[in-house]
């Protein structure tokens, strides 16, 4: 009965550790594919005109790049790559704003507040 129980226990512990290195990790997505979700979001959000969807989706394509390149560039201090970061937000903000209409602006600002606020009770649920 000894034998039996110790084969079993060491079976289910050769079988969790089976398991769980056979874990799948997520694929990378590239700035194309990121810059199209991002797009449809907003096309579903904002209601784009087909003009406005090529528009916004070239202006997150360059956002999504600049943000890879400066991934791969190799390692920055922290606070210079956040400050890049905040550059590339800006410059693609200031570029939607040229593409969108005043309705439009209003409501992305209204998701945008909305975006921060979420993020900002996940923080504090975690602490």
């Amino acid at each position: 009965m000894k034998k039996l129980f110790l084969t079993l226990a060491i079976a289910l512990i050769g079988f969790t550790a089976a398991h769980a290195q056979t874990a799948t990790h997520k694929e990378k997505t590239t700035p194309a594919q990121k810059a199209e979700k991002s797009t449809a979001k907003l096309q579903k959000e904002l209601s784009l005109t087909a003009d406005q969807k090529q528009k916004v989706y070239a202006i997150e394509l360059d956002k999504f790049q600049k943000a890879e390149s400066l991934h791969t560039s190799g390692h920055q201090a922290k606070q210079a790559q956040k400050d890049q970061h905040k550059a590339i937000k800006m410059e693609t903000e200031a570029k939607l704003d040229k593409v969108l209409n005043a309705a439009q602006k209003k409501k992305l600002t209204a998701l945008q507040t909305e975006k921060k606020a979420q993020k900002r009770a996940s923080k504090e649920k975690k602490a």
